[in-house]
């Protein structure tokens, strides 16, 4: 009975929301987890529990969403289809307010976790019945191993959880809604070219200041809450299915004292925000995606690398999808990379959990499909050394140069910071241009930074080697070599360029 009602609410569900169209200013992209082994090759430890949606409703309606499922991917497909169905079968139109808005995504998010809740209600019934089976102190008899099987299917089918994050658009407005710790980005261009980051909201986890004094209002040792760092396997203190947290939260030492709920599946409501006017993308990313971007560079610039990625990308790519995945990849390739590296933050990286990144455009031009940005040139990486101030690991971020293959060079759109010098390559000699993105980053709840992506160097030279040569701060050798296979009849040339 159990299975027959899980299996027609899911069917409703994907009735209800398949004729839906999807969003074509939008691109997605993801990555599996993956755990490396000491040869630095990496295997995939469960099947992806990620899940997004990205759809067109009516009346100028837009809806997208990242859910970053765990023990599972019950909760977070679960959460799509419903809220889908909450939210674009007409329960939304253009002469609703603000409010009313606001009202909609919430009342549809309690929509969603108590729907989940009556789809394995009888399996919790069952569960719990069996739970009291006395079992004999000796052996297990042919009965009681039936039992411990059917305790186990019960745990898979009941156990797990997702966070969600939830961007509308309405009205030429976005609202945003967040269960949990995955991250939302607006990024608008300004008209000289410089890209002010909003961070929308803050993550719901056990070292958000508001969230620990909700938990403290409950009776919750709060400090023991942040030194604890998880609650029953995870860091966020909002989170949607969960039955541990949610039914059963008494059973957990950590959450014992509270008078009720602690961990809550209410979203946290932020806008409307207008987009009248705004050039720039929309970013929803996944915790996993967050997750491995800090562990490779640190916490302190992560939403500024990451526009920096989508704007190169976007400068380069001709679809959306492509932007995505090609991010996503980046950051699966740093991740990689300062694990194998054996540097200072290699520790931090011996392993990612799924990765989904969602970019939607503002009246955002994206490369076009037969030139690069450069109406014609060939955009090359240059990989460039840098350092922040709050760090003592060094790394290193691809840029591109590029190389025009007619006399006359035009800046992309999307570059906005230049540095010109003549190449060494014989019988041409094209203008260079180091791109890279300058951002600015702000918060809704705090700021992520000061905004520059490239700190200076200071007024220390670099030191001599022991043979005297100082090295190269940008190496050009990949530059080279592609330049060459694109040229083959120019001579190759290998070397570097000292810039201070």
């Amino acid at each position: 009975m159990a299975a027959q009602r899980r299996n027609l609410m899911q069917s409703q569900h994907q009735s209800w929301t398949d004729d839906l169209p999807l969003c074509q200013m939008c691109g997605v992209g993801t990555a599996p987890n993956c755990v490396y082994g000491s040869d630095g090759k990496g295997t995939q430890s469960h099947p992806m529990e990620d899940g997004h949606l990205r759809l067109r409703g009516e009346d100028g309606c837009f809806l997208y969403g990242v859910f970053n499922g765990y023990d599972g991917s019950r909760v977070a497909s679960f959460t799509a289809q419903c809220l889908t169905a909450e939210l674009l079968l007409g329960q939304l139109n253009s002469s609703h307010t603000d409010n009313d808005v606001r009202r909609i995504l919430t009342q549809a998010f309690d929509v969603v976790e108590k729907n989940y809740f009556d789809s394995i209600d009888d399996a919790l019934a069952e569960k719990a019945h069996l739970s009291n089976y006395i079992l004999p102190h000796n052996e297990l008899s042919p009965q009681s191993q039936k039992v411990q099987e059917r305790l186990k299917e019960l745990e898979q089918e009941v156990s797990g959880g997702a966070t969600a994050v939830v961007a509308l658009m309405l009205n030429n407005k976005l609202y945003v809604a967040n269960v949990g710790t995955n991250r939302v980005l607006l990024c608008k261009s300004s008209s000289d070219g410089q890209n002010q980051v909003l961070q929308i909201g803050r993550p719901h986890s056990t070292d958000n200041e508001e969230e620990l004094q909700r938990l403290a209002a409950l009776g919750v040792d709060s400090a023991r809450v942040r030194q604890a760092v998880q609650i029953a396997g995870q860091s966020s203190t909002r989170r949607l299915g969960d039955y541990r947290v949610k039914i059963n939260y008494n059973e957990i030492d950590l959450l014992s004292a509270a008078k009720a709920k602690p961990v809550i599946a209410e979203p946290e409501i932020h806008g409307s925000h207008s987009l009248d006017g705004v050039t720039g993308f929309l970013l929803l990313m996944s915790e996993g995606l967050i997750n491995a971007l800090e562990s490779a560079h640190g916490p302190e610039q992560v939403n500024q690398e990451i526009v920096a990625m989508v704007a190169a990308e976007l400068a380069q790519q001709s679809s959306l999808e492509a932007v995505a995945q090609s991010v996503v990849e980046r950051v699966k390739r740093l991740h990689h990379d300062v694990y194998v590296s054996g540097r200072q933050r290699a520790t931090y990286c011996s392993r990612h959990e799924d990765m989904t990144l969602l970019i939607r455009t503002l009246s955002y031009p994206l490369a076009d499909a037969a030139l690069t940005p450069t109406q014609g040139g060939r955009i090359y990486p240059v990989s460039v050394p840098y350092s922040n101030s709050q760090s003592t690991s060094k790394t290193s971020v691809t840029l591109s140069l590029v190389m025009p293959s007619q006399g006359t060079l035009t800046n992309g759109t999307n570059t906005t910071s230049t540095l010109e010098e003549g190449t060494p390559t014989p019988g041409q000699s094209p203008t260079a241009t180091l791109q890279s993105t300058n951002t600015q980053t702000q918060s809704s709840s705090s700021s992520s930074g000061d905004g520059s992506l490239f700190r200076q160097r200071g007024s220390q030279a670099a030191q001599p080697d022991e043979t005297g040569r100082v090295p190269p701060y940008v190496d050009f050798t990949q530059f080279y070599r592609l330049w060459a296979s694109d040229n083959s009849d120019s001579q190759s040339t290998q070397g570097g360029l000292g810039l201070q």
